[in-house]
């Protein structure tokens, strides 16, 4: 592969944005490519960052030969969409979150990846920054001993607008899928497999859509963890992990958190670092790290794992009687 990994980026929304800015912290990452739905909004984007190729349309972008790697920054209501295209045109893709609508969207993006024998992974960018690594190394040596509990919220008050993609449900908008899928991942994260019970309740708005929710998830050994996430209501955005000999606080915002605490009897240990770049770097990196290993997966957001969170959020709202237009 090239010195520089050539990236794409499908869509020129704010999250767009925001991995482009991460990527300018990755020496050996060359933003190439934007293509969007009209050549304008795509030669918009492209004179704001200076790329050089911009392509009025998802198909010109995909079939771009100068392109290694695509980030798919579209609504999550067209994930699916616009991942297989890129991948069957042979094009590595990370897809932001929600990876899709519902689990059958995310079994045949996965399908398609695996037959074409094309990397893809779910954007969960809390997974690579390094305070979460740290984590992820404090449960691994048993550090709080046997992890009995699992807390975490994400929640923030917007305004009612029924044409956005926040609460408008041919945009799967609601905030399960908007920001719960963070709490359901960090779980997932943990606790290393999908619950065996849910129990949920959620407040469904004018247009259909949860505005709030609350769930706990029941995994094996009576382990638990107790998520609620919100767009109509501001939460703390904290997690806790709970163990048998201590506990782990990861600080607001914990989803894009540079701090986490280890307290385990006599032993405190805090992360307490800056993070490089605007954090989206980490799973460019990451990305970046696959596509030279050979990779066709992440170890660290496994396609597996992406799909079990899928049919989680789907449980959940088949509890709460919510289904998409689309579904």
């Amino acid at each position: 592969m090239a010195s520089k990994i050539r990236w794409g980026i499908l869509g020129t929304g704010s999250i767009a944005r925001q991995f482009v800015k991460g990527l300018a912290a990755v020496p050996d990452a060359e933003v190439a490519a934007v293509g969007s739905r009209a050549q304008e909004t795509a030669d918009k984007f492209g004179d704001e960052f200076s790329i050089p190729r911009r392509h009025g349309s998802y198909a010109d972008l995909a079939a771009d030969t100068d392109v290694d790697a695509i980030y798919v920054a579209t609504p999550h209501s067209v994930h699916k969409d616009a991942t297989i295209l890129c991948l069957e045109a042979g094009k590595a893709v990370i897809c932001e979150k929600p990876f899709a609508i519902n689990a059958s969207q995310a079994q045949a993006m996965i399908g398609t990846a695996r037959k074409k024998g094309v990397f893809l992974m779910e954007a969960m960018w809390t997974r690579f920054l390094p305070a979460i690594v740290k984590v992820r190394e404090w449960l691994a040596e048993g550090a709080i001993g046997d992890v009995h509990m699992v807390t975490a919220d994400f929640g923030f008050r917007a305004g009612v607008d029924p044409e956005s993609r926040l609460f408008n449900p041919e945009l799967g908008g609601g905030g399960l899928l908007d920001v719960g899928g963070y709490t359901v991942s960090f779980a997932s994260m943990i606790f290393g497999d999908a619950p065996s019970r849910i129990a949920s309740m959620a407040a469904l708005g004018k247009t259909g859509v949860d505005e709030r929710g609350a769930m706990i998830l029941g995994y094996d050994r009576e382990r638990f963890a107790v998520l609620y996430t919100a767009v109509r209501t501001n939460t703390p955005q904290t997690a806790y992990i709970l163990g048998s000999d201590g506990r782990i606080e990861v600080p607001s915002p914990f989803w894009c958190t540079t701090k986490a605490k280890l307290s385990a009897g006599d032993r405190e240990e805090k992360v307490e670092g800056e993070m490089e770049g605007n954090g989206y770097n980490y799973e460019a990196v990451e990305v970046m790290n696959c596509l030279r290993e050979g990779k066709l997966e992440s170890d660290v957001m496994p396609l597996d794992e992406s799909l079990r969170v899928m049919e989680t959020l789907d449980r959940i709202r088949e509890q709460w009687g919510l289904k998409y237009p689309m579904e």
